[in-house]
């Protein structure tokens, strides 16, 4: 009986000394440092690089006539950097710039872009492209604009006053006012009444109302050409030197806002280029059998 005691007490004290030994070996692993992560496991809980973007403040003409998205992909695909447009006429562009919600402008009315640049906005101005603008109307041509005045825009604006003509005005401060607003300079009058119609839109829109209205508006040509075959409007006037459309680019100072200056450098850089302005002449061939828009940097 005692050797039966003994040998239960013997047990006993193997199964405490195992319990034991179970107990120290979990603690010692819960204090055992986690192992590293793998590259891919730190890939996936590390926060995502931020994607490099510039904000350009531009013209409708630019957006509207498609040349925005036949370029900008390109300009991506070779820098990784995404061009956020906003498209407004040239003076809202500016004031944008003005503001520091920009970091760039792509615009086309070049006394405004250089008093920008001279008050200290802007860094430098670079002539990019130009076309030029031209005066549509109802195929009807109740003005009489085609037989009158087909290559003269001062007379052309003389006789749509004359007959009070439907005109659809920009109306918005952008470059196309402010070629129109020169018009009227020149043959001083100061447009008024039912016939003329201030819309306050973008070049897209003012064209479709023209086409609604069966009246005549100032357009760069591209915008007019890239819509044509939505459009019940046709040329009247083009081809006068006061026509010409030049269009700038400009970052906006880096030392008065902060701004993406490398990555807007970078798109100045690229599209005054060879290869981009390569793209610009050839934009609009294939449809078109022209370009919409004539490359002329200098750079």
């Amino acid at each position: 009986m005692k050797k039966t005691k003994h040998f239960q007490r013997k047990g006993l004290f193997i199964v405490l000394l195992a319990l034991m030994m179970v107990i120290s070996l979990v603690a010692c692993q819960s204090t055992k440092p986690a192992p590293s992560e793998t590259p891919s496991e730190q890939q996936a809980t590390n926060p995502a690089t931020e994607e490099k973007s510039i904000i350009l403040a531009t013209t409708t003409s630019t957006q509207d006539s498609g040349l925005l998205d036949y370029l900008l992909p390109e300009f991506k695909n070779e820098t990784g950097i995404t061009v956020n447009v906003v498209a407004k006429g040239t003076g809202a562009a500016l004031e944008l710039g003005r503001n520091g919600d920009a970091d760039g402008l792509l615009v086309h009315a070049k006394a405004q872009e250089e008093k920008f640049v001279e008050e200290g906005y802007g860094v430098e101005r670079f002539d990019v492209m130009y076309n030029d603008f031209v005066i549509v109307g109802p195929e009807a041509d109740p003005a009489g604009l085609k037989t009158d005045a087909p290559n003269d825009p001062i007379k052309a604006f003389s006789l749509l006053s004359e007959k009070q003509a439907t005109f659809i005005s920009r109306g918005d401060d952008s470059g196309t006012h402010t070629k129109e607003k020169s018009y009227w300079e020149k043959v001083d009058i100061t447009p008024e009444g039912d016939w003329y119609v201030s819309a306050g839109s973008g070049m897209g829109a003012v064209l479709q109302m023209a086409s609604e209205k069966q009246g005549y508006t100032l357009t760069d040509r591209a915008t007019y050409l890239s819509m044509k075959d939505d459009l019940d409007l046709t040329i009247v006037t083009e081809k006068n030197d006061l026509m010409y459309n030049q269009y700038g680019v400009i970052m906006v100072n880096p030392e008065k806002y902060p701004i993406k200056k490398a990555e807007m450098q970078e798109f100045i850089n690229w599209i005054l280029s060879d290869k981009g302005q390569d793209l610009i002449s050839t934009y609009g061939v294939e449809e078109f059998g022209q370009p919409l828009f004539i490359p002329n940097s200098k750079k």
